[in-house]
């Protein structure tokens, strides 16, 4: 792993260890599909690609992110999207 990975790989562990936990909400791809969190696939791309090659599985998870919360708005489940510095909401008042 090359050091620019290596750093990312510990920036990402940092945030899921520290900030995620305490965050109050769930990352929608993870609650709509039951797979790993955004922070994991991205952290698991910079491992196995190295952080320039990661870049792209890493906008294809937020697209896929975004689309998880959108399906979710459809729903009665809520939260907030925790992939990248600003999160997606999708908190809706439920449907009569």
């Amino acid at each position: 792993m090359t050091p620019a990975a290596h750093a990312v790989d510990r920036l990402i562990a940092a945030y899921q260890r520290s900030v995620s936990p305490r965050k109050g909400f769930s990352c929608a791809y993870r609650v709509a599909h039951g797979d790993a969190s955004c922070s994991g696939v991205v952290r698991q791309a910079v491992r196995s690609r190295g952080v320039t090659r990661a870049v792209v599985p890493a906008v294809v998870q937020l697209v896929a992110c975004y689309q998880a919360a959108t399906m979710l708005a459809q729903s009665d489940v809520s939260g907030v999207c925790c992939c990248g510095g600003i999160p997606i909401p999708f908190r809706f008042p439920f449907r009569s």
